[in-house]
């Protein structure tokens, strides 16, 4: 099948496994030059003495430099939106944000179909946290999640 063929991509992040999330990525060709993705995770870690079980959803609009191609350098701009729910050993609450940002990346297509996408860029998330509890506090999970941070990544697939 030759590059110009090619209309999706189906995608995973193996560095998210390190985070136990468990994401996928769906690219779809929109014209020559633009294409839209769309991201989900299932995120169930814990982080600063707080569980955090929920999902991420990441619609992304990417504009590849040449025209014609599911490969090459792209600039990407995005949503986010984030759900969680919180637990400690004593109460649990909800965090929810909804952000967006813009990544640089580059994406590579091999003659099999084999994918490897990576990217990087500034990501901004404003949320907020609900607590059930009088006594217990929960801790914004930091600049990945909430407020200014950085969006790096690697997701490999196949393309068809």
């Amino acid at each position: 099948m030759s590059q110009t063929e090619q209309m999706n991509i189906i995608k995973g992040s193996p560095l998210s496994l390190l985070l136990l999330t468990g994401s996928v990525f769906y690219e779809h060709k929109i014209d020559d030059k633009h294409f839209w993705q769309l991201g989900l995770a299932s995120v169930n870690f814990n982080l600063f003495g707080n569980g955090y079980n929920g999902i991420m959803i990441t619609p992304e609009y990417r504009i590849y430099v040449h025209k014609d191609a599911l490969a090459g350098l792209y600039i990407g701009p995005f949503l986010r939106y984030q759900n969680f729910k919180l637990e400690t050993g004593y109460a649990t609450g909800k965090y929810s944000s909804f952000g967006g940002g813009v990544l640089l990346g580059r994406q590579w297509i091999y003659k099999k179909g084999f994918v490897i996408d990576i990217y990087v860029g500034p990501i901004y998330n404003a949320g907020s946290i609900s607590n059930n509890s009088e006594t217990e506090t929960f801790h914004k999970p930091g600049p990945a999640f909430d407020g200014l941070g950085i969006r790096p990544g690697i997701a490999i697939g196949y393309s068809f």
